[in-house]
């Protein structure tokens, strides 16, 4: 999903350790339905379209949809162009 709104990237907070990563560090985030919960911050390698690769760090969090996997923040946005068609209630986004 992406969120123009937040500053930075966050994954299910499953993710992580699936993937064998260790966290550099944790944050206290506010949710919709919850303030200062604490989660473990992980450095990620994102290989993007047109081999662009950006090197962030992301929060893991508990998602609560659970068909979002990763929260696209303006952090690897700020790589790309994101146009919105509101009419038509579509995007694209490119690197």
């Amino acid at each position: 999903m992406i969120d123009t709104g937040a500053s930075g990237t966050v994954v299910r907070d499953t993710l992580p350790p699936a993937l064998g990563l260790n966290p550099v560090g944790a944050v206290p985030i506010n949710t919709p339905s919850s303030v200062n919960v604490v989660c473990p911050v992980y450095l990620l390698r994102l290989v993007l379209p047109n081999n662009v690769v950006v090197e962030t760090t992301v929060i893991a969090a508990p998602l609560q949809n659970r068909n979002i996997q990763c929260l696209i923040g303006r952090d690897v946005l700020n790589h790309g162009v994101l146009i919105y068609i509101g009419y038509a209630n579509r995007f694209s986004l490119s690197f």
